[in-house]
């Protein structure tokens, strides 16, 4: 880490550092504290720089990267004690990588993956990218070798490839890629048909409709599938609006009563 860093050290008068934090502890709120706490942050920013330069290429800007690094090192600053032994470069480096990483676990994902997940997801892209880039290496490694490379089971590195899909989410509106006409991912997924429900339901009630005497299925049929009201099936059968709604009410609860038996 301090190889890595070592800019900042010749870039950064540690003694004098240390004194500014020493400071910034004792001052109380006011202006003069929230100077000097600008001038440590300006003066350890580039290392926050330096440290985000590490998380490039992985689908966000240097700009936003740059930023959340600054985050963790308000955090660092913010929290470090002087106090102690610890140099405040060996506190802020992984304070700030800390940031980097869950940015990238909590913001990144457009589909949530669990943090276990989501690292064997990082150690499968690695090994894979190390073993297409390595001289000799194949193009495109098998499960089996990014497993070695890794040091994963074949069946973690299958969760971590299934993980590289979910990074990113393709829109409904997208156009498959390799297509030559444009269908639209929406046109192409099939949608729950209601129709459904309603075959479930006479698959249910049929047992129960063979059972009711044939002017009860008259009165059923003519109601529901002629669309009558009551007053003309009464009208056409000869008897009373109220005793076809009697007739209806009774099969209704017939028809249930049967259907929820054998359900049960």
């Amino acid at each position: 880490m301090q190889a890595a860093f070592g800019h900042e050290r010749r870039a950064v008068d540690v003694p004098s550092a240390q004194n500014a934090f020493r400071t910034l502890r004792d001052l109380p709120d006011g202006r003069e504290r929230d100077r000097l706490r600008a001038e440590v942050i300006c003066t350890w920013l580039p290392m926050a720089h330096r440290i985000a330069s590490r998380f490039r290429d992985r689908g966000e800007t240097t700009d936003d990267l740059r930023q959340v690094a600054a985050i963790g090192l308000l955090k660092a600053v913010d929290r470090y004690d002087p106090s102690l032994a610890t140099a405040f470069e060996t506190y802020a480096v992984p304070t700030i990588v800390g940031e980097l990483k869950r940015h990238f676990r909590d913001h990144t994902w457009d589909v949530h993956v669990p943090r276990r997940v989501q690292d064997l997801r990082n150690q499968v892209r690695k090994a894979r990218r190390d073993l297409a880039q390595a001289e000799g290496g194949p193009q495109t490694p098998t499960i089996t070798q990014i497993a070695t490379a890794a040091g994963l089971s074949e069946e973690d590195v299958r969760l971590g490839m299934e993980a590289l899909g979910s990074y990113s989410a393709l829109s409904l509106d997208a156009e498959p890629a390799g297509t030559g006409r444009g269908t639209p991912l929406t046109e192409r997924i099939g949608a729950w048909d209601s129709a459904l429900d309603v075959a479930v339901d006479r698959e249910a009630v049929k047992p129960g409709l063979r059972k009711l005497a044939e002017r009860e299925r008259l009165i059923l049929y003519l109601r529901f599938f002629r669309d009558m009201t009551q007053s003309s099936i009464a009208e056409r059968l000869g008897i009373s609006q109220m005793h076809v709604s009697r007739l209806l009410n009774q099969s209704f609860e017939r028809v249930r009563a049967d259907a929820l038996s054998g359900t049960a």
